[in-house]
């Protein structure tokens, strides 16, 4: 039997907030956090969909809007640090890995 990773297993702590490994699916048919994922290399990811094109880094600011939503945070608290041009991507929040982490949990 396996169980879920924790929200806890996707923050990285930073000095000024910190890290988080999406896995992005653009042109969903709904915009939606969905799941925490293991990756084939054993990094868990959360799985986001978003019905935003991957154009024009359209789908990177739906990604943004929904995740700073979610976490009742201005989109500017959010940043891609790595991936901006991937389906697995690195975003820097300004907030602590406990908020996020309590923000995230799929009972919250």
């Amino acid at each position: 039997m396996t169980s879920t990773p924790s929200v806890a297993t996707l923050l990285e702590a930073t000095s000024d907030g910190c890290r988080l490994l999406v896995r992005l699916t653009p042109k969903s048919s709904r915009d939606a956090i969905e799941e925490i994922d293991i990756l084939a290399d054993g990094r868990s990811c959360l799985k986001v969909r978003v019905r935003a094109v991957p154009e024009k880094g359209k789908a990177n600011q739906a990604l943004l809007k929904l995740l700073a939503g979610k976490l009742g945070l201005p989109i500017s608290a959010l940043a891609i640090s790595s991936g901006s041009a991937s389906r697995l991507k690195t975003i820097h929040v300004a907030a602590s890995p406990a908020d996020i982490s309590r923000k995230l949990d799929p009972g919250a």
